[in-house]
């Protein structure tokens, strides 16, 4: 297919969606906007550092945890997640 091809099915489907899930395609698109544009952030020193011990507990043969436990730690839910998801 060609661009404006391409163009013309986007703008169709983009006509077709219920104003609740076009916010969440609007800041998708956002965001691959934003990447496109060739600036990435700059990492803190605390993020490197984070980073390197992420690598190094996993490194040393530590298991992760599931998302799902992650949240339910921190006191949330997978149903939470999926309506605040839902309300973009």
């Amino acid at each position: 297919m060609d661009l404006q091809s391409e163009r013309q099915q986007a703008h169709a489907l983009l006509d077709l969606l219920p104003p609740a899930k076009l916010g969440a395609v609007r800041g998708l698109l956002e965001v691959m906007v934003d990447e496109d544009d060739g600036e990435e952030e700059e990492l803190t020193e605390q993020d490197r550092r984070a980073l390197s011990a992420s690598r190094e507990y996993f490194r040393r043969g530590e298991k992760g945890i599931p998302f799902e436990q992650a949240l339910a730690n921190l006191g949330f839910s997978m149903d939470q997640i999926r309506a605040v998801k839902s309300e973009r």
